[in-house]
């Protein structure tokens, strides 16, 4: 009988451990928003100076590659649309030459219409023929289909002129557009950091030749770090978005470290789904992903191992 309660005692002190629950809701590790920063150009690092453990600011120039190539087949365009911008022409100077001939022929037109006023009284006078002024108003109106035509030409010569100009400039067009493409390779053989952060891995060193496309380093914001966590399906309706919670990390053997922390993500769909589910103990096999935004002090590191526990009673407000 003795053994028997000794027995019954046991057992519920077995059942008893093992339905012992866990003092944190869920748990994961440590990771950031690492940003591989890559080649835009092929050729030799002329310079590199990104190392490991560096922080860096956003911006920062970290190496050049070697763009000679890009750089003088650029010069060549360049030279291109200045010989191009030679050959036009401006019609100042025939412009000049025809004013000086409209002049002439307008000083001509004026002399004739003296000279048509006074025959028109000397005919009056009965001192000249008719034929006298009829001959000067014939020249008169000669005078004016010339100055007409001296006027079109004018025009005429101004037109052709600007014609062939654009003609000749239309010929820039496509080697501007050269330039601007050699230029942007010349720009893309600078390597410029894309994101304040610290260098976590350096992929190239100075004087290799690299791609377009090969990595050259491996860079982080660890300011801010996330706790990617793991919950049970049965805790999912106690979390949301914007949601404040605990995080804790190991300190020591028995102490742990805490943290204040924003739940910024949660899965959609769990990541293991039995086939069936039935009973409140199956549907608690369902695990979820969350996402817990926390700021770090210097003591969090990537992959870290991490706890969460919710605020239930700042839940509850």
């Amino acid at each position: 009988m003795k053994y028997s309660i000794i027995l019954a005692l046991s057992s519920l002190l077995f059942l008893a451990s093992c339905e012992k629950k866990e003092d944190y809701d869920a748990s994961g590790n440590f990771e950031a928003d690492e940003v591989i920063v890559s080649s835009q150009q092929n050729g030799e690092l002329l310079s590199f100076s990104a190392n490991e453990g560096d922080a860096l600011k956003a911006g920062t120039l970290v190496g050049q590659i070697d763009v000679t190539l890009p750089k003088l087949q650029k010069e060549q365009v360049e030279a291109s649309i200045q010989a191009i911008a030679q050959k036009t022409g401006s019609p100042k100077e025939q412009i000049e030459l025809i004013n000086k001939q409209l002049a002439v022929q307008q000083a001509q037109m004026d002399q004739q219409l003296r000279e048509r006023t006074r025959m028109q009284n000397l005919v009056k006078a009965d001192a000249a023929t008719r034929k006298q002024l009829d001959d000067i108003n014939a020249r008169i109106e000669q005078l004016e289909r010339e100055m007409l035509a001296t006027r079109q030409q004018m025009k005429l010569n101004t037109t052709n002129v600007s014609t062939q100009n654009r003609g000749i400039l239309s010929e820039q067009a496509p080697l501007k557009v050269s330039a601007r493409q050699y230029q942007e390779q010349i720009n893309r053989g600078e390597i410029v950091n894309p994101v304040s952060g610290v260098v976590l891995t350096k992929y190239a060193l100075k004087g290799e030749i690299t791609a377009i496309g090969k990595p050259l380093y491996k860079i982080a914001n660890i300011d801010t770090l996330f706790l990617k966590a793991y919950l049970t399906g049965d805790k999912l309706s106690q979390i949301r978005l914007g949601q404040q919670v605990s995080i804790r990390i190991d300190q020591g053997e028995k102490d742990y470290k805490s943290y204040q922390g924003i739940i910024t993500w949660i899965s959609a769909k769990s990541e293991f789904t039995p086939k069936t589910i039935q009973t409140k103990n199956e549907r608690a096999n369902l695990v979820y992903a969350f996402k817990v935004r926390v700021k770090n002090d210097g003591y969090l590191k990537i992959g870290m191992y991490g706890e969460v526990i919710l605020n239930k009673a700042q839940e509850q407000k």
